[in-house]
């Protein structure tokens, strides 16, 4: 075959730096070779409306959103979403638990960018394989009882996977983006958004305000074809504190601020507090003490704060991952953000829930 010169000026002007484009999977195929059955449907239906109402304030329970800062190995992670089902129904009078399910990483820099990503954890980059596993991973926990919450990081994604998610996240890099805000309006379920990286909350403020409003912006259908979508805005997103470059935010005074905030953007005065990242300054043994002072301040009628978010695994700490080498990982632990171990993380479960009984 013969290039054309036209030809070679198109490779030229709009290839330059890509290596490959392959194939993508299409959301309709992966939903149909890992169909939602209609029963764990009305499951996370009726989760969502819980964590609807908790936002907004008809529910006087916490929401508490602990798991992994990522979800690596599969194994490891059911054998935590069982545990954590069982302290999910034990205390389900007084909290919302919900499964942090995480398969995609942003980084400031470079890494494993996560399950969807990078399935096989060797740089391979088998997207859909990592979709394959993520999708039945969720309808895995789903089927024990637990409701799971994703971080929604690439804009395409939720279209693989949003239907059996019952809570969804933006994150502290993306919470400025019109794209994610969009994205935040058109999804089915609460999101929370996270204050920036510099700590600035008015940016989550702005997102909450943004993603309530109806917008038009192109994405992809079921059928992975570019397409117009508009939506008629999401009311259900909330604040995260999450603190930042200048230290954490979950004190009487920054919780108190953000309130105001809210409350003058005519939204619900009520936030809830992520105790890792800088609320502990990424020490997964200071996020035990953050929880312990959220729980006396919530237990002495704290309402503002109607959740929490905790980064808790198996296996305390965190792990270095050598790409290729897999095998080489302790069962259980992180290879993002270092976690508190189970047994941490079930004790502090029931400090909160008994911070709620003494609330009532």
């Amino acid at each position: 075959m013969t290039v054309t010169s036209d030809q070679l000026d198109q490779v030229q002007l709009d290839g330059k730096r890509t290596a490959k484009i392959s194939p993508l999977i299409s959301p309709a195929l992966l939903r149909q070779e890992h169909p939602l059955p209609a029963h764990t449907g009305r499951r996370i239906e009726r989760f969502r409306g819980e964590v609807a109402d908790i936002v907004g304030g008809v529910d006087d329970r916490l929401i508490v959103v602990v798991g992994p800062c990522s979800i690596h190995d599969r194994a490891a992670a059911l054998e935590y979403a069982a545990l954590l089902a069982a302290d999910a129904e034990r205390f389900g009078d007084e909290l919302r638990v919900v499964m942090r399910v995480y398969f995609e990483k942003p980084r400031t820099t470079l890494g494993w960018k996560g399950l969807i990503n990078d399935p096989d954890l060797d740089g391979s980059y088998a997207v859909n394989k990592g979709l394959r596993l993520a999708r039945a991973l969720l309808l895995d926990v789903s089927e024990l009882g637990l409701p799971v919450g994703c971080e929604f990081l690439d804009p395409i994604i939720p279209q693989f996977l949003a239907d059996a998610v019952s809570w969804g996240a933006i994150g502290a890099r993306t919470a400025a983006s019109q794209v994610h805000r969009q994205l935040c309006s058109a999804l089915s379920m609460p999101v929370g958004i996270k204050n920036s990286t510099d700590g600035d909350v008015q940016t989550a403020v702005d997102g909450v305000r943004a993603a309530a409003a109806p917008h038009v912006f192109c994405g992809i259908n079921a059928d992975g074809l570019a397409a117009l979508i508009s939506t008629t805005g999401n009311p259900d997103c909330h604040v995260i504190l999450r603190g930042g470059a200048g230290g954490p935010n979950y004190s009487p005074a920054h919780v108190a601020d953000a309130l105001t905030r809210l409350d003058a953007g005519g939204l619900a005065p009520r936030v809830s507090v992520d105790a890792s990242h800088g609320n502990s300054g990424k020490n997964h043994v200071r996020q035990a003490e953050v929880v312990g002072e959220l729980a006396e301040r919530i237990a002495d009628g704290e309402r503002g704060i109607m959740g929490l978010m905790l980064e808790s695994f198996l296996v305390a700490g965190r792990q270095e991952l050598t790409l290729g080498r897999s095998e080489e990982l302790c069962h259980g632990q992180s290879i993002t953000d270092a976690c508190m171990d189970w047994t941490t993380t079930s004790a502090l479960l029931e400090r909160l829930a008994l911070a709620v009984r003494a609330r009532r």
